[in-house]
């Protein structure tokens, strides 16, 4: 729980400057500041311009690290995406998450977070804000107690699974525990949405950030943690 709230506290530190260029006068002592994660999925540090990338243009990304905080001696928790995910969201590393690594298909359960896991969500909740996750999640599935939102997380929209995640033109997305259809037409796809479409219609991060867009609009006269895991750049496999 401490590792948990020693990360809470890293990352608030990065939205001390949106504090100080505030309209309104802000007391140290009484403000909540909002809170916006946003997880690239397999971006790799040289892959930014702030880190020296020459032949990529990313300059709303370098804008951001010259107006904000560059970390330059920061790791992912792993090296590949559940356990990594599982070190980000409970602030353990990988001696101590529960989650060690992707789980193949039929064993999807061991990849999933467990009810007296703690997370940032969590954390952010007990503190009275509206917390949600749109994107990527992929430590626990419908029904199960890793499911986001048992896991602190008010709102979910998007993949539960990396291998649906894999499908950028899925026939559908994931709303809370609900299948939000999408107009795409599958070639293969399976029962989680694994595969690739035949049909293209619907790309899935428009409809993620537009929904977002949206949260952000409904929520915006209140404390809030939003964690936006995109799963750009990572392929579409």
């Amino acid at each position: 729980m401490q590792r948990v709230k020693r990360l809470v506290l890293l990352m608030l530190a990065s939205s001390a400057l949106a504090l100080v260029r505030s309209s309104q006068p802000v007391h140290a002592a009484t403000a909540k500041p909002n809170l916006i994660l946003i997880l690239a999925d397999d971006l790799g540090y040289g892959d930014l311009g702030c880190y020296g990338q020459q032949l990529i243009q990313t300059p709303h990304l370098d804008r951001m690290a010259s107006e904000g905080i560059r970390f330059t001696q920061f790791y992912a928790g792993s090296t590949v995406c559940a356990p990594s995910r599982s070190v980000l969201m409970t602030g353990k590393h990988m001696g101590h998450t529960r989650v060690r690594g992707n789980a193949p298909r039929d064993s999807i359960g061991i990849q999933a977070l467990r009810k007296d896991d703690r997370t940032l969500a969590h954390v952010f909740k007990d503190a009275g804000y509206a917390t949600a996750l749109l994107g990527k999640w992929g430590l626990g599935e419908i029904g199960s107690e890793g499911h986001p939102n048992a896991m602190g997380f008010d709102e979910f929209f998007g993949y539960l699974s990396q291998r649906h995640a894999h499908n950028y033109f899925p026939s559908f997305l994931i709303h809370n525990s609900t299948k939000f259809p999408l107009r795409n037409v599958a070639e293969v796809e399976d029962e989680e949405g694994a595969g690739w479409a035949r049909l293209k219609v619907d790309y899935s991060h428009d409809v993620i950030m537009d929904r977002a867009l949206q949260w952000l609009e409904l929520n915006r006269m209140k404390p809030f943690f939003l964690y936006l895991a995109l799963t750009l750049p990572h392929a579409n496999n």
